[in-house]
């Protein structure tokens, strides 16, 4: 070979590795410009609303039903309604004629209609004087002193009914200290300081702390029924913690630690649940807890297959999130009997659902592989729901719980201290107990703050 054949072998050679090394750099270009084409939001993923970068247009996982927005033919209304005894009743009744000006005092009268108002009378502070008095015994002469009430430790302390409200105003409507100070010394007329707010809210606490723990119990023993489980992070004194709650159609259980990992879940749920199924993400944490089966939030993977389906616009994605559908109709269908017998329509989805897990994906869709991968890992707990009558598909009723943790936040900012932060868990634990069994939260509460101590 000549020395000018063996120079242009030689530059050739050097072109087509030049031309591989860019090839290769394009797809990794155009791989990471497709994530910012396609970008994963609270649409398409778990990313919350608050981390949208341009936020985009809500888009329910639920289907249009082709009804009219507002309310539908058939509804119950709901309007206000007269009370049979009012208050208080104002006649109204003419004095002079409205033609003539003559006087119609004495003259009788008939009953035309009547309309009622309601509201609120003048707030008032009401103080009760404790007086103890001591006698002496005619008989033996001792003397005997009687004892204030358990509620009247200091010359001057606030009722039961100031320490429910403001457990409420913090747990229920996530009023900040100052706007609660505000609203006490405004609105209700009770002199009270931050201060007070805070020793208030820590001796509620204190008498809580037994429906917290029975609360608990009722999580340890639970039986042939569901607890849903959500971690979410929380600031408390400027540094990261982890709120905590394990709930489902009764109760709810919140717990704030400094950590994620599976120490927080045992130092809570030491022996786990092994009598009832636990429902929640893919968190490592959860499937390390011992629980009688798992199953995984559905409408996670929904909300992750959208995304992927707009991303790389596959027919696996488009017929896995078919499927998942199709089960979830399934579930609605069942009757009681059908999770305890064979059923045919359950076989079809486990079968198609196989073969999905099974199906070869090109590995340039590597966020679908990686879904898959994962779908696969965690088989056997996708379809839990369809064997189990009380399970649901998702984990929607945790977010719900959690989240409130976040709109605490939102109103007032970070907990100040971690011992205001278990003030809130405590508190919130029972508040949303109260709300799922239909009673006052205000009356429960107040209950609560009746307790002694000692």
């Amino acid at each position: 070979m000549s020395k000018e054949s063996q120079e242009l072998h030689m530059v050739i050679t050097a072109l087509i590795q030049k031309v591989e090394e860019l090839s290769l750099e394009n797809a990794e270009l155009r791989n990471r410009l497709s994530k910012y084409e396609t970008p994963k939001n609270s649409n398409n993923s778990s990313i919350p609303p608050s981390k949208d970068e341009n936020r985009p247009q809500r888009r329910s996982l639920r289907e249009q039903t082709g009804r009219k927005a507002g309310g539908q033919k058939g509804r119950e209304g709901n309007t206000l309604k007269m009370t049979e005894v009012p208050d208080t009743v104002k006649l109204h009744m003419p004095r002079y004629c409205n033609c003539c000006g003559a006087d119609v005092s004495e003259v009788p009268h008939e009953f035309v209609g009547k309309r009622q108002v309601l509201d609120i009378p003048e707030i008032k502070v009401h103080i009760t004087e404790h007086q103890v008095f001591k006698k002496r015994c005619n008989a033996c002469g001792h003397e005997t002193t009687d004892s204030f009430p358990s509620q009247a430790k200091a010359p001057v302390s606030y009722g039961s009914n100031i320490e429910s409200l403001i457990g409420y105003l913090h747990t229920r409507q996530y009023i900040p200290f100052k706007r609660m100070q505000e609203f006490f010394n405004h609105v209700l007329h009770v002199p009270i300081s931050e201060g007070g707010i805070h020793y208030l809210l820590g001796k509620l606490v204190k008498k809580a702390k037994p429906a917290y723990e029975m609360i608990r119990n009722k999580f340890s023993l639970e039986m042939g029924g569901f607890i849903g489980s959500d971690e979410t992070g929380v600031k408390v004194g400027g540094k990261k913690y982890w709120a905590w709650t394990w709930q489902n159609n009764e109760a709810t259980f919140i717990t704030i630690t400094d950590n994620r990992a599976q120490r927080s879940i045992t130092e809570t749920f030491g022996s786990g649940f092994e009598k009832a199924v636990l429902v929640h993400d893919c968190w490592k944490s959860h499937f390390n807890t011992p629980a009688l089966s798992h199953q995984i939030c559905i409408a996670h993977l929904l909300r992750e297959l959208n995304y992927l389906t707009e991303r790389y616009n596959h027919k696996w994605s488009r017929i896995c999130k078919t499927l998942f559908k199709t089960a979830l109709v399934l579930k609605n269908q069942m009757s009681v009997t059908d999770y305890f017998i064979p059923q045919q329509k359950r076989s079809l989805i486990e079968k198609r659902l196989d073969k999905l897990l099974a199906y070869s994906l090109p590995v340039k869709y590597d966020e679908l592989v990686s879904f898959q991968k994962r779908l696969v890992k965690y088989h056997q707990y996708l379809l839990t729901f369809l064997y189990h009558q009380k399970v649901p598909p998702d984990n929607n009723a945790s977010e719900r719980a959690i989240r409130n943790i976040k709109v605490k936040q939102k109103v007032s900012g970070q907990f100040k201290s971690p011992n205001g932060a278990f003030i809130f868990a405590v508190l919130r634990s029972i508040t949303d107990t109260v709300i799922k069994n239909k009673q006052n939260i205000i009356c429960s509460l107040n209950t609560i703050a009746n307790l002694q101590t000692d």
